[in-house]
């Protein structure tokens, strides 16, 4: 048996006392409480209660690495960025890596893949696959259901998934960007029981208030933690903290402990703030994840005081699997797979000839994922509209991956980019490949360092050329956390120096294709619309 001591951080019954747990099998057998105070305290570690782990570039196993580091002993994991390159198999590749896993993971059946019918994906999954995944031990709920609009006109295939969920006992994770009022009650009717989507504090109310669990979003690219900090003391029982999408500097930096640091710092109550980090989702989820009772799995941290919140050890199944801000779990490999089939391009594939006198453009918005449309007169050269860089409107290209189809090609603002391209092919959900440029040669080369590499990030600027791999679905590495985590940095301050004024200019560049997100978005097949939920013209006639 193992014994450890420190001030015991009750949470479920909101006390605090000095104590000794007492670990048997990877288990709490006892906890004893003892009359001398000590100088460290003992609380559940945090659970993350929304991320896709693929967006750390990171494979499961890799990403618990660094994950430890900062508490988080689990996670609420949407394996539907993998879904869509490889389908059932992408999501089965995610539960088998994650089993080398330190960190507990909870997986879910991806909803909604592809996300809408005006992408090219490189999987579907339909009523059935979605039935098959939902029989497994592994797979705890059903995935953020994207297909909003679906679900409020009776789509039958997106509401016989929800109705499966149901009958196997599962939760449904939401996803309503903007969604209010009347059609928000018809939405969360349906069977939805949560929702990270919130673009305000007065939308995560709305949600609370019609008996949703709001999942406060602190990621890389969309955050609306501080701006919900007012309503955690009153309604912290409908609460979660989640990352959604964490890039792997960021990851580097933090975790879920910076939003239970930032919320004691404010002046919300600890024992409100832990119940948000980890007994808010092991009660929703039915999670196998420890909350320091007697008989509890043995997960929980060490840290040095409830202010500072130093986290000095992890751990997981009484298993120490992270001190002092180091892993202690080896690093492993994990196997490579993959679905790549674009040919490289020709700089002429990227020519828009001029078709009127106004463009439709989408304009990116830092620090949201949501975007605006914007009309203006295009560029013109040798008949052509061409990016336009004392404007800050740039040529945007989407090329599908998984066939070698001609690329879809715009504009888009505000990525502030004065020389090169950068592309990605981490581009959600459906992970083709996104670019933006000042110029078709710049755009065409960064792109076909993506498809020779089957896969990475990517800046190009004169004679320089950097790239992050991305061998694994073209979406993960199979480096270590640091390396992944170097190499993003690289290219992010090279984006930067080469213009961009953006916090994170390629997860902002990611989201260009996501056709689930207002208002306007860029697919393989061309512009769309969200508001519409349709096709639109890149020329204004």
């Amino acid at each position: 048996m193992k014994r450890i001591s420190g001030n015991i951080v009750d949470v479920v019954h909101s006390e605090i006392y000095p104590g000794t747990l007492v670990i048997s099998e990877g288990r709490i057998a006892d906890i004893i409480r003892e009359e001398t105070g000590n100088d460290t305290y003992i609380m559940p570690g945090f659970v993350d209660a929304h991320i896709h782990i693929e967006s750390s570039m990171l494979t499961p196993t890799e990403f618990s690495r660094i994950a430890t580091v900062h508490g988080t002993v689990a996670t609420v994991s949407d394996p539907h960025e993998i879904a869509n390159v490889l389908g059932i198999e992408g999501v089965k590749y995610m539960i088998e890596d994650a089993k080398m896993s330190s960190v507990k993971i909870c997986f879910g059946a991806p909803s909604c893949v592809p996300a809408t019918p005006f992408e090219t994906a490189g999987a579907m999954l339909g009523v059935e696959e979605v039935e098959e995944l939902l029989k497994l031990d592994e797979i705890g709920y059903l995935s953020e259901v994207m297909n909003f609009p679906g679900v409020l006109n009776g789509d039958k295939e997106i509401m016989d998934k929800i109705y499966i969920a149901a009958e196997y006992f599962k939760p449904v994770d939401g996803h309503a960007p903007g969604l209010r009022g009347c059609e928000l009650e018809r939405y969360i009717n349906a069977g939805i029981s949560t929702n990270h989507e919130c673009l305000s504090c007065e939308e995560a109310l709305e949600n609370i208030e019609k008996g949703v669990k709001v999942q406060i979003r602190k990621g890389s690219a969309a955050d609306i933690f501080e701006e919900c900090l007012p309503i955690l003391d009153e309604y912290y029982k409908s609460c979660m903290f989640c990352s959604d999408d964490k890039h792997p500097n960021d990851l580097l930096k933090g975790h879920i402990n910076d939003m239970v640091k930032g919320a004691i710092d404010y002046g919300v109550d600890v024992m409100k703030v832990l119940r948000i980090a980890s007994v808010n989702p092991v009660l929703h989820y039915r999670l196998n994840v420890g909350l320091l009772r007697k008989g509890d799995p043995a997960d929980f941290i060490r840290v040095d005081n409830l202010a500072d919140l130093n986290i000095l050890e992890t751990y997981i199944n009484g298993r120490a699997v992270a001190r002092d801000g180091v892993s202690l779990i080896p690093g492993r490999a994990s196997k490579i797979v993959n679905n790549f089939r674009s040919a490289p391009k020709e700089p002429a594939s990227f020519a828009i000839p001029c078709g009127g006198s106004r463009i439709n453009i989408i304009r990116a918005t830092d620090g949201t994922l949501f975007t605006d449309k914007l009309i203006e007169i295009p560029k013109v050269k040798n008949g052509c509209a061409v990016s336009d860089t004392d404007r800050d409107i740039l040529k945007l290209a989407v090329v599908n991956r998984y066939k070698d189809t001609k690329p879809a090609v715009g504009f888009a603002g505000s990525f502030g980019i004065q020389t090169g391209a950068i592309a990605s092919s981490v581009a959600h959900d459906s992970h083709n490949i996104v670019a933006v440029g000042v110029s078709d040669e710049d755009i065409c080369r960064a792109v076909n360092l993506i498809i020779s590499n089957s896969g990475g990030i990517v800046a190009v600027s004169g004679n320089r050329e950097e790239i992050l791999p991305l061998p694994t679905a073209g979406i993960m590495s199979d480096k270590d956390y640091a390396t992944v985590a170097d190499g993003y940095i690289r290219l992010d301050k090279m984006a930067k120096a080469m213009g961009s004024k953006l916090r994170a200019p390629f997860m902002t560049l990611s989201f260009m294709a996501l056709l689930v997100i207002p208002r306007i978005k860029m697919s393989d097949k061309g512009l769309f619309d969200v508001e519409t939920f349709g096709a639109i013209d890149l020329f204004c006639r």
